[in-house]
Order: C-alpha cells, then sequence, then structure tokens
C-alpha cells in the first residue's frame, strides 16, 4: 500500500548534465547479472561508475586517478546487484545545492530473491550516538573526500565503510527523507554492550522522589536506591500531603545520614515539588525518580550519569519496563498523537522491534522524567521545570527540548533497565478539574513546541503520528 502512494522526482537533462558529478564505486565481488542491473539502473541516472576490485580496494591508486578531482566530485560507495530509484541523481544534487556537509544519506529498502521491494528503512536525521551501533549509512549514501583519503584505503577490508567513516569525521551527515536505494543487505545493529563504568569517578548525585502515601511503592523504591552501586547518593524525598499513618510513621524514621525529607503541601504540582528540591540539592548530578520505580540491577545510576556528564548531552532517560517485562518508555519521540509518545510501548526487549531501535542508545528529542538525570547546572541553566505551564503533563518533555535548544541533547539510555508502576501513585486524570488541567498543559505543549506539526528529526514523515509504534503511515 504504501508503495503505491509513493511518487519518484523526475529526472531531466540538467540533472543529468548538472556538476558536480556522481560517481558511483561498485564492489564488483558479485555476479554478472547483478553487476549488470547495478550498472543499467545508474547508467539511466547519469551517475558514472567505477569498478573496484572486491572489498580489499587493491587498485585504490588506479580508482583515484580515473576520478576528476577537479570537478568536486561525490562519490557513492553501492554493491553490486542494489539498485537506485529514478530520480536519485535529481534528489542527490537538490540537497547537494548550498550544503557544506561532506555526506548525504537517503532511505532504503531490500530486494527479496523475487527482486520485490520490501522492509523499507525511514531513518532518522543525523544520530551519531545511534550510529556508534548501528551503521544506517553506508550503502545508501553519497560522501565527498579527498584523493588521498581513497589513496590511503589500499587493501583496506570493508573500503565502503571507511570512506563514510572519514566523512562522517568532517561534519554532520545531510538526511534525505526519500528511499532512494533497493538493497540486496544492508548492515544490521550490533548489540550495545555495557562499558566498564568506574562509578567512584562520577560526580555525587542528588536523587528526587517525589510521593504520597503508598508506602508499599516507596519502600521498594528506596530499597533499590540502597541497593544500587553509585557511591555518592543524596536522597531527597518530597512528601506531598500524605496522611496514612504508616507513610508517616515511615518518613520519620529514615535515616538522616542517607535521606532528607521535604514537606510540599498542597495540589500536586510535579515540577514545583522537584523544583524545590532542587534549589537544596548538593549533587552536581540529580535524578528524577518517581516513587513507583523499581530498581532491578545495581548498575543502572552509574551507566546514566556516564551518559550526563558528557559536553553534548542533557537529559539522560532510561529503558522503563512495566511488570509484565515489556517497554513503557524507550525515548520520547515529539508529534504522536499531536504531542508527545514513548517510543515503542508496549515491546518486549528482546523483540526485533523497529531495527531494534529500543534495544540501541541514541539521541532522542525527549526522555520521560519518571527516571532522568540530568547535570544540576544544566537544569538550572534552563530554567528547571516549568511549574506554570506543565504541572503535572509533558514538564518533562518541555524541559528537554529547552535543554536541546542549548545543545544539550536528550539521550536514550537501554543499558540502564527498571520497572515503571505507571501511574500507580496518583492514579489517571479522569475526573473533570484533572481532565481539563491536562487539556491546558497539551494546548500549552502545543503551542510552545508545534507538536501538531513538528516533525521529530530522529523519527520519521513517513511512520505513523497514530502509533507508539514505529509502523509505517498509510
Amino acid at each position: 500500500m504504501w508503495l503505491l502512494q509513493e511518487h519518484a522526482t523526475p529526472l531531466t537533462r540538467e540533472a543529468i548534465e548538472a556538476a558536480p558529478p556522481i560517481i558511483a564505486l561498485i564492489d564488483g565481488s558479485a555476479g554478472q547479472g547483478e553487476l549488470h542491473e547495478t550498472l543499467g539502473c545508474l547508467e539511466a541516472e547519469g551517475i558514472a561508475a567505477l569498478l573496484v576490485d572486491g572489498d580489499h580496494l587493491s587498485a585504490a591508486e588506479e580508482i583515484a586517478r580515473q576520478i576528476d578531482w577537479s570537478r568536486d566530485p561525490w562519490l557513492m560507495p553501492i554493491a553490486a546487484g542494489d539498485r537506485v530509484a529514478p530520480g536519485t541523481a535529481a534528489a542527490y544534487r537538490k540537497a547537494m545545492s548550498g550544503t557544506e556537509a561532506q555526506l548525504i544519506y537517503a532511505d532504503d529498502d531490500l530486494l527479496d530473491k523475487a527482486r520485490r521491494r520490501v522492509t523499507p528503512h525511514f531513518k532518522p536525521d543525523w544520530n551519531s550516538e545511534l550510529f556508534r551501533h548501528f551503521d544506517y549509512l553506508s550503502g545508501a549514501c553519497i560522501l565527498r573526500i579527498a584523493r588521498q583519503d581513497i589513496a590511503a584505503l589500499a587493501w583496506t577490508k570493508d573500503w565502503g565503510r571507511e570512506l563514510v567513516l572519514r566523512a562522517v569525521g568532517k561534519g554532520a551527515p545531510l538526511h534525505i527523507r526519500k528511499v532512494l536505494h533497493h538493497r540486496r543487505k544492508r548492515p544490521r545493529p550490533e548489540a550495545a554492550t555495557l562499558a566498564s563504568v568506574q562509578a567512584r569517578d562520577l560526580p555525587p548525585v542528588t536523587v528526587i522522589v517525589p510521593t504520597r502515601n503508598r508506602l508499599d511503592l516507596l519502600e521498594t523504591c528506596l530499597r533499590g536506591l540502597a541497593a544500587t552501586d553509585y557511591p555518592d547518593i543524596e536522597v531527597i524525598v518530597v512528601d506531598n500531603d500524605s496522611d496514612d499513618p504508616a507513610t508517616l510513621e515511615f518518613l520519620s524514621q529514615l535515616d538522616p545520614g542517607r535521606h532528607r525529607v521535604l514537606r510540599h503541601a498542597g495540589v500536586f504540582n510535579y515540577s514545583a515539588i522537584n523544583n524545590r528540591a532542587v534549589a537544596g540539592a548538593r549533587g552536581q548530578l540529580l535524578c528524577l525518580l518517581n516513587n513507583d520505580i523499581e530498581v532491578i540491577e545495581p548498575g543502572w545510576l552509574a551507566t546514566m550519569a556516564a551518559q550526563a556528564v558528557r559536553d553534548d548531552v542533557g537529559a539522560v532517560g532510561a529503558q522503563l519496563l512495566y511488570p509484565d517485562g515489556r517497554i513503557q518508555h524507550a525515548g520520547v519521540v515529539i508529534g504522536m498523537g499531536g504531542a508527545a509518545g514513548h517510543a515503542h510501548r508496549f515491546l518486549h526487549p528482546k523483540d526485533e522491534g523497529y531495527f531494534q531501535r529500543h534495544a540501541l542508545p541514541q539521541f532522542t528529542s525527549a526522555v520521560t522524567a519518571a527516571c532522568l538525570v540530568v547535570k544540576r547546572d544544566r537544569f538550572l541553566a534552563v530554567g528547571g521545570l516549568d511549574e506554570r505551564h506543565f504541572a503535572v503533563a509533558f514538564n518533562d518533555v518541555d524541559l528537554c527540548m529547552r535543554l536541546n535548544r542549548q545543545g544539550w541533547q536528550s539521550l536514550y539510555e537501554p543499558r540502564a533497565a527498571l520497572i515503571h508502576h505507571e501511574s500507580v501513585s496518583r492514579g489517571l486524570d479522569r475526573d473533570p478539574v484533572g481532565a481539563a488541567r491536562f487539556a491546558g498543559e497539551l494546548a500549552a505543549l502545543q503551542k510552545r513546541w508545534d507538536t501538531q506539526e513538528a516533525i521529530d528529526p530522529f523519527h520519521h514523515p513517513e511512520l505513523s503520528r497514530a502509533s507508539e509504534r514505529f509502523v509505517i503511515r498509510l
């Protein structure tokens, strides 16, 4: 159904003859039939082709001599048997105009044994963190490199990826949100292994836990914090008008050497509660943590903290699971439902999902404050949580967007996994007052961040805004 809606970019003689030229470098290790198919579609696009002897670039200097470098060419590393879509040259040349990017990449799909198009990959815009674990550029891009870069790759295995890595090192790639490449195979995501994190080298963390009654949840949460492997944790429990005698007794007996209890009276305002606690926090890092979070492994906080101290990172969010093991949060996508939604909700962590995106560390537009780590000075630099416009809903999305705007990008870290008993403590806002408040917060989000129209750079216009799964829009 999606293919029936697809429209090709028309090819013109000007597009074929335009400068700079596009030159395909074809890995010729496949059979003659596959090579002939690739050459045919390139010729139809006016894309010149040079045949590379296998995957070791043994004739690197000879290849470099055949290229007219004075015309500032773009190179297209491509495998024999792959095809380019009608209009590929025109689409790439349009993207070239005025860009300083050294690499331009496009979406792609696969060709099955019958040469039918299947499994489209509608890619995110440039996401350097995701690229560390998933090469979604190689084989579906054009790039600019110097002659010496080609010559230096003589006898280099997987020369196509090496060219991509050299181009990526020179600046952020540009994304064409259109399927231009039809491929026999593509690189697969690599499982994100957990790097060794030395918690003793990380700064002090203040963990802020808002609560009201529900001693069963709070005990579980604090027990998990006590078992967390992190050397310097300050825990601030903010009590919002608990009136349950057992809860009040528990709070009065907390060890003051490890816990501080703040009393915050009045109507529930998540933003105000956390801002008040931040004002008295001593940690260089803040961890906003719901009282309905259950810790399931001791290294979660160190894993998140190691990301939060990076120069380019703002808020770090964990992978949150429902009690039945399915995903509740794997990053937040702006624009879902005209507002924002949790990506990959209800997937099982072991599922394939959408190119395993739920299982890979990556930059996102936002993360949930149910478990969020951020540097305290960055939190304060953007004014903290917005108490006026986002008392309960979307305060985390708004915070993340303001951090992003300052160059501190939100990051989803799936190697920190916890259980979230979502909204068990507060319940859902189905009463008239709660519904009216939510409507006001939704309107504020849409006005401030244009979430009804905005396209999340880490999502895609061809993916549905009506689903928290990454599924094709129809």
